[in-house]
């Protein structure tokens, strides 16, 4: 078993990077992981992004068991729920899912969620620790009303990125592909300490 992280004192080290979170104020600290989760998300999705760019759009479709029914319909949800939390972030009182008016393919769906992935980058990289912590009100789909960190609702944003990167690595092996690039956070510390583009696995 490789341990990919390890506390050194007030710092956190990804094991075999050069990656450490050296500010000793907890908010600062804060604003250092959600910049690399971020600089992570983009990564992540772009790694996958372009194994499934290369498959013929009948796989890029194609029905599956799954949360969403394929592919195509797992990213266009992760995109959904990228700009929905940037609306909310942003208080549109109405906020609007981006699969209501999408009817592109596949390759188009990647470059908008990436362009998504971009915005939150940027404006985690601009934030201050006051408007990390900032609490936040919103409505859910359901109407119903919450009051949240806007730190803690990004670091939700990420997680969900991660949840369903899972899946997308599921359906691809359900559809027979076998070389899979590595998309853990671990790899992307590795490979971000190397100043590489891609990791060989």
């Amino acid at each position: 078993m490789i341990s990919i992280g390890v506390l050194c004192g007030s710092s956190f080290k990804l094991q075999g990077t050069d990656i450490l979170l050296k500010n000793t104020h907890p908010a600062l600290r804060m604003k250092e992981l959600l910049q690399q989760l971020a600089a992570y998300n983009y990564w992540a999705n772009h790694r996958l992004l372009e194994l499934i760019n290369s498959l013929p759009e009948e796989q890029q479709v194609k029905e599956m068991s799954s949360s969403f029914n394929s592919i195509h319909h797992t990213l266009l949800h992760m995109l959904d729920a990228e700009s929905i939390w940037w609306q909310r972030m942003k208080l549109q009182e109405s906020t609007i899912a981006p699969s209501v008016s999408f009817h592109g393919t596949t390759k188009e769906l990647g470059q908008l969620l990436l362009q998504q992935n971009k915005v939150w980058e940027t404006w985690v990289l601009a934030a201050t620790p006051a408007a990390l912590e900032h609490v936040f009100m919103y409505y859910n789909s359901k109407r119903e009303h919450f009051k949240q960190p806007v730190f803690q609702m990004i670091a939700h944003v990420f997680n969900h990125g991660t949840y369903h990167r899972g899946q997308l690595v599921n359906m691809l092996r359900q559809l027979g592909v076998t070389k899979i690039p590595q998309t853990d956070f671990g790899y992307w510390g590795i490979e971000s300490s190397r100043g590489s583009r891609s990791l060989k696995v």
